[in-house]
């Protein structure tokens, strides 16, 4: 099994975004019972809460149902049971780094770092209009194909 787990600020608009997105990338390749697939974020800030309303709504439009997840913070042991800890910006791989072994810090990678675009960083929609939600799709689909490859390439 390959065990992936992407992280943002409060786990409710681009790391089960990205969750969401993945799985259905793996699935349309028939590699679904291969692979864990999770999401955290840094902060608990909403802990137990469902995805935000808006990033259901975009997802939905995509065919993509988020609304069983819900929020988490993310935690030391997530580096010990999963290969893959992905996140969507540099704060939040900082953070996520500083919970975990030095020797562990080679499984932290930034999810744009799979995607051929301008953008380093996925943005954070939460404060603001619904385009945002449609971008962090746009840039999540590029990013999960890449990591999907990365990850195949790697076995």
């Amino acid at each position: 099994m390959k065990k992936v787990l992407f992280v943002c600020m409060g786990n409710i608009c681009r790391s089960p975004s990205a969750e969401a997105v993945f799985r259905q990338v793996v699935k349309a390749r028939g590699l679904d019972k291969q692979y864990v697939i999770d999401s955290a974020g840094t902060h608990a800030y909403h802990v137990g809460e469902a995805p935000d309303k808006r990033s259901q709504k975009a997802a939905l439009k995509r065919g993509i149902d988020m609304s069983a997840q819900r929020a988490r913070q993310v935690v030391a042991d997530d580096f010990d049971r999963f290969d893959y800890l992905i996140a969507m910006d540099k704060s939040n791989l900082a953070g996520m780094v500083a919970l975990a072994d030095a020797s562990k810090h080679h499984k932290a990678q930034l999810m744009m770092d799979f995607a051929q675009t301008d953008f380093s960083e996925v943005p954070d929609p939460y404060y603001g209009g619904g385009d945002g939600f449609e971008l962090v799709l746009d840039l999540l689909e590029q990013a999960c194909e890449g990591l999907l490859e990365q990850i195949e390439s790697d076995v």
